[in-house]
């Protein structure tokens, strides 16, 4: 899968440097667990970023078994790494959000815009989430950048839209999660989920502009 590929064009099953991708998650993660802690005991129990980091720490430990394997098979086991591995919340909406995607790749042949099986994985995660844009969730963010791809964005660009649609969280009342118990309390903070999911986004564009340009 090419750099290009990210941007909405062709899918391709040209091999991807899977654990570069994975060490660079791993990394952004680790570098960011304090901060995102602290968005959490904002609104929720305090342990996103800890348990974010647990996660990533498991998917890099099979690293080495997992480059080894075809990229939607690489994608799914990743999913179910997160799901087995990350507690609360997350697990279930990041894991599905990887098996729907690695399932989506396999079903597809190699001319299928990788912005269409995001929108079918995310559309997967609202489901599991019971969770619509603007609920003041990761999918705040998801669905920005699946925009992005599907306008073929440059990698860059869809970095920043990540970053800002997890800002935008912060006016936003949280509608689903513990974050929902707070009501109007809610308002003010961004959004746990959604910032992690923007600082994976940001990390994975720069790695395929480094490696796959477009």
């Amino acid at each position: 899968m090419r750099g290009g590929a990210w941007g909405g064009s062709e899918v391709r099953t040209e091999p991807v440097l899977v654990s570069g991708l994975i060490e660079v998650c791993r990394a952004t993660i680790a570098a960011n667990t304090d901060s995102l802690c602290a968005l959490d005991r904002a609104i929720g129990d305090g342990d996103h970023g800890t348990n974010m980091r647990r996660g990533c720490e498991a998917v890099s430990a099979d690293g080495a078994k997992l480059s080894t394997l075809p990229f939607p098979d690489a994608v799914e086991e990743i999913g179910l790494t997160l799901v087995m591995n990350i507690g609360g919340a997350a697990g279930p909406l990041y894991g599905t959000l990887l098996m729907e995607m690695g399932r989506e790749l396999r079903r597809r042949d190699e001319t299928s815009e990788f912005s269409m099986v995001l929108k079918q994985a995310i559309d997967a995660v609202a489901r599991r989430g019971r969770a619509q844009e603007g609920d003041k969730t990761l999918l705040d963010v998801l669905y920005p950048i699946q925009a992005a791809l599907a306008e073929r964005s440059p990698l860059g660009e869809i970095a920043i839209r990540a970053q800002r649609s997890a800002s935008q969280t912060a006016p936003m009342k949280a509608m689903r999660g513990r974050a929902s118990y707070l009501g109007d309390r809610s308002i003010g903070h961004v959004d746990p989920g959604a910032s992690s999911c923007a600082l994976l986004t940001t990390a994975i564009c720069h790695y395929l502009e480094e490696h796959y340009p477009q």
